[in-house]
């Protein structure tokens, strides 16, 4: 990727790891609000997966945004895949807390021994969306092999 892509445009955060665990337990792991605050650190409020569910998260606020995560699930085929929109931020903020309008994709496939888990965290408008990209990108690094971790003390 060149210099003039990361300026303008859209950018994808992309983790792929492949667990030792069945869909089920991934699907499982992903959607229990229970679960999601111990690998994601945040506590979703009012989740389901079902299409056209609201809820939230809320994490540490900065500047005019009170760090509350919006969300809406847009997709939930179980034990395939979940997507949910992820808009966030203030437009009185620079850098962290900007406003972000972005969606999170969880693609599980299944493979020999497993589950591939595929994240796609896309719609960071960069410049704009910097630290949020940056900051992101190296949280769901850590956060997606929690899901693995989790997922096996359910097997």
């Amino acid at each position: 990727m060149n210099d003039v892509a990361l300026k303008s445009g859209t950018q994808e955060i992309v983790v792929d790891e492949v667990f030792p665990h069945a869909p089920e337990t991934i699907w499982r792991t992903l959607t229990s609000g229970a679960l999601m605050t111990r690998w994601l650190g945040m506590t979703p409020t009012g989740f389901e997966p079902r299409k056209g569910t609201k809820f939230t998260y809320q994490t540490t606020p900065g500047g005019a945004w009170d760090g509350v995560i919006h969300c809406e699930v847009l997709e939930a085929t179980a034990n395939e895949r979940l997507v949910y929109t992820w808009k966030s931020g203030h437009a009185e903020n620079i850098g962290y807390g900007a406003p972000l309008d972005t969606v999170v994709t969880f693609i599980l496939s299944r493979v020999e021994n497993g589950t591939r888990l595929r994240l796609v965290h896309s719609g960071f408008v960069l410049p704009k969306n910097d630290a949020a990209f940056k900051n992101m990108g190296g949280g769901w690094k850590k956060v997606v092999p929690r899901i693995g971790a989790i997922a096996g003390e359910q097997d």
